[in-house]
């Protein structure tokens, strides 16, 4: 997805097209988990006490590395960074106590072997070898997903990251059973020279990496600040009374939106004292029930039993009252005497076809 509010400027136009490189610039115009340092002018000048720093890459790709040569470096800088066959490059993201911070929330040890060091600043040829990878991401992922319909094997190939060497490409696929692709990364080898990695990711995480805009016309949570992608149920949405819409419900991964879960807690708190609107209110005008509630305003709408053109609003401690009355066995000798003087809907009559 190409950033609209990016720096970078395509021919001489002054409209910017997007720098189009899925958050690997430096420019921090793909919103890409980007992250502010609000313990910016807090702490000890450069970081001196801080060696590790968090990079990004492609995406929402990010890892932990140990600065040991003491560079002097920022956040939005290109480095160099060890990885397993070569070298690759990244921009960096966080520095400092954040870092601390953060690696203590990801439950990674500071101390960590598996933590690779930070190599030096790159020249001017590696910043152009690295450019050229990423031009060649969208035309190999193309191919690879060619290749695997060729193959016939039930699997998406969403993504392909190439190491800043050119030594190096990560295929990202999502699959809903196992899948046998010895035979595909054969092919891939072959195809493109390079070692072949290939790494299943599921569908929010397929999200994040792609980007997108959301139905609430900003642009998806996963792929800006969300990392944590916790399991969504139904229940999520009955508790804040919404329909049970599949279409509405789910987001572009095809799964329950994340945002469900945002305002959870505090319905759950909201809903500890709430009486149940399963129970009927007993009255000796009749009984009445419970079709549409209200939770932060503590408001309950009732209406007698085959008598629907009338509706009474009730805040729950009136609700409570009744129903603790018909507890012992007595009831109340209506509900209009209970309804609450809410603006002016203490008692809604819906218009009788005479009547229009």
């Amino acid at each position: 997805m190409g950033c609209t509010n990016c720096s970078t400027k395509t021919g001489s136009g002054s409209v910017s097209g997007g720098c189009k490189s899925s958050g690997s610039c430096s420019t921090s115009g793909c919103d890409k988990l980007n992250v502010y340092s609000w313990l910016t002018g807090m702490e000890p000048a450069r970081y001196s006490n801080y060696d590790l720093v968090e990079i990004k890459f492609k995406n929402t790709r990010k890892e932990f590395f140990r600065n040991s040569n003491k560079l002097d470096i920022h956040p939005g800088e290109p480095v160099v960074v060890q990885s397993a066959t070569g070298y690759d490059m990244g921009v960096v993201s966080m520095l400092g106590e954040l870092v601390n911070r953060r690696m203590r929330i990801k439950k990674v040890a500071p101390d960590s072997k598996d933590i690779l060091n930070i190599l030096r600043k790159p020249n001017q040829a590696e910043v152009e070898k690295w450019q050229e990878m990423l031009k060649l991401e969208q035309p190999t992922m193309l191919r690879a997903r060619n290749i695997a319909i060729e193959l016939k094997l039930n699997m998406k190939i969403s993504d392909v990251e190439y190491q800043a060497d050119g030594g190096k490409a990560t295929f990202y696929y999502t699959a809903d059973e196992r899948v046998d692709f010895r035979e595909l990364i054969r092919h891939l080898a072959d195809q493109f020279k390079v070692k072949v990695e290939m790494r299943q990711i599921g569908s929010r995480q397929e999200a994040g990496r792609l980007g997108g805009i959301g139905s609430c016309g900003r642009e998806l949570c996963c792929s800006t600040w969300l990392t944590d992608f916790r399991s969504v149920s139904t229940n999520a949405a009955r508790y804040q009374q919404l329909s049970i819409n599949p279409q509405k419900l789910a987001g572009q991964c095809g799964k329950l939106k994340c945002c469900l879960n945002f305002e959870l807690d505090s319905y759950m708190d909201a809903l500890k004292g709430f009486p149940s609107s399963d129970v009927k209110l007993h009255t000796q005008k009749g009984k009445a029930y419970c079709f549409k509630s209200d939770i932060f305003k503590g408001l309950m709408w009732y209406s007698y039993l085959g008598e629907n053109s009338k509706v009474f609003v009730l805040p729950i401690a009136r609700v409570h009252e009744i129903q603790e009355m018909n507890k012992r066995d007595e009831k109340p000798e209506e509900l209009e005497s209970y309804a609450t003087f809410f603006e002016d809907c203490l008692l809604y009559t819906s218009p009788s076809p005479r009547d229009s």
